[in-house]
């Protein structure tokens, strides 16, 4: 739902995919977690999921020229991929919140940051 996935106020995203560094409503440091490379592997996978049975079923159904199935998946697949990319990358955040991930496992604070506490 791209929202803060600790109070579920406050938009989670200061960007298309530019995750806030603090939510405004419960102040959860949320800039330091690092999605990296899961939310585009998801996104591909989910995706392909669609894509790839559709394009089998018209090939078979119907054999159209290339050309046919290039214009119509191409576009297809490109507007899928941003439809699916924010809500798979608020959902990955969500679920690394939820395991405890918060970035500072990484090593050092970053500048700015509360020090830590505990070993």
């Amino acid at each position: 739902m791209n929202r803060c996935p600790i109070c579920g106020q406050a938009p989670l995203f200061a960007g298309f995919l530019r995750v806030r560094d603090s939510c405004p409503h419960c102040e959860a440091p949320l800039g330091r977690i690092r999605a990296d490379d899961a939310p585009p592997y998801f996104t591909i996978v989910i995706v392909g999921h669609i894509v790839i049975p559709l394009m089998l079923m018209v090939e078979r159904q119907h054999e159209p020229a290339l050309w046919v199935m290039a214009a119509i998946f191409l576009p297809m697949t490109l507007v899928l991929s941003l439809l699916f990319l924010r809500p798979v990358k608020g959902a990955t955040v969500g679920l690394m919140m939820r395991l405890g991930l918060t970035g500072r496992e990484q090593g050092p604070d970053a500048p700015g940051d509360p020090p830590r506490t505990g070993g």
